[in-house]
């Protein structure tokens, strides 16, 4: 066996450990997941239940007449108001976090190729917020203008949820590379990282386009993008799986199209789409 045969069959290993270690990782997820739930739970029926009081409350103090001065009918108004805002944006958050760990579970357990009615522009939603919010907390300086556009009167869509959000999620997780990357080396201050969604029908198809302002990618590179193991991150940030993955979840699961177009130093525009009658 020759040099280079050991070496690929060094990185083979590799690749292996880390998957192992992957499907660890994602045992370790689902299980935290559901330990975070139940607290959860309790944080959302209790600011809901509070709420409720507070509603309550407002209707003994409209009732209680001239019992109260002007000045502190309107401080309890004032302060009432605060209350409600704040246990609304408590609840919002709450129910937020609990879409995101019901994915995180579906993920991690859903069957193999279970197609399910769902929601794209929510699922697209929440998981373009988790891939910011996991770039973030590798790169505290990391930050990123959202321009999102999404079709509210698109019907529900046979997908297999956890491919669909890991696809959506590779690809967010690239443009949020690309824009930190050009970020870091811009000399132009006025450069403002952008990335921009877009999910809309097209026909009989749902048309998801993820773009990004960021380093873009060269032409000799964009032949080799879906290749598995391909990848121009330096070592250790990537294993040149993602976009292959992605690939195969859109047209080989999904019966779909996926294609990018991107202009080196201006952007990268990834464009996928699916049809709206996919059959199980």
């Amino acid at each position: 066996m020759n040099e280079d045969s050991y070496q690929e069959l060094a990185r083979l290993r590799e690749q292996v450990a880390k998957q192992e270690k992957m499907a660890s990782l994602g045992m370790l997820t689902a299980g935290i997941a559901h330990e975070i739930q139940n607290p959860l739970n309790f944080v959302i029926n209790f600011s809901k239940m509070s709420g409720k009081l507070l509603e309550d409350l407002d209707e003994i103090l409209s009732g209680a007449g001239d019992g109260l001065s002007d000045d502190d009918r309107e401080e309890l108004g004032e302060i009432m108001g605060d209350l409600k805002d704040n246990i609304r944006r408590i609840c919002e958050n709450g129910e937020r976090a609990s879409s995101i760990i019901r994915n995180i579970l579906l993920y991690s357990r859903g069957k193999e190729d279970e197609y399910l009615p769902t929601d794209l522009c929510r699922l697209t939603k929440e998981y373009v917020a988790l891939s910011y919010h996991a770039m973030r907390a590798n790169h505290k300086n990391f930050n990123v203008t959202f321009e999102e556009d999404y079709d509210e009167t698109l019907p529900q869509v046979n997908v297999i949820p956890q491919d669909f959000s890991r696809a959506v999620l590779n690809i967010m997780n690239n443009a949020c590379y690309a824009v930190f990357s050009k970020s870091r080396g811009a000399t132009d201050c006025c450069y403002t990282p952008t990335i921009r969604i877009s999910l809309r029908r097209d026909g009989d198809s749902a048309r998801l386009v993820i773009e990004d302002n960021g380093t873009g990618i060269p032409k000799d590179i964009r032949r080799h993008l879906f290749t598995p193991f391909f990848t121009t991150k330096p070592v250790g940030e990537g294993t040149g799986l993602g976009l292959s993955i992605t690939k195969s979840i859109i047209e080989q699961k999904h019966r779909g199209k996926i294609e990018v177009e991107s202009e080196p130093g201006q952007y990268s525009r990834f464009i996928i789409t699916i049809p709206l009658n996919l059959k199980k």
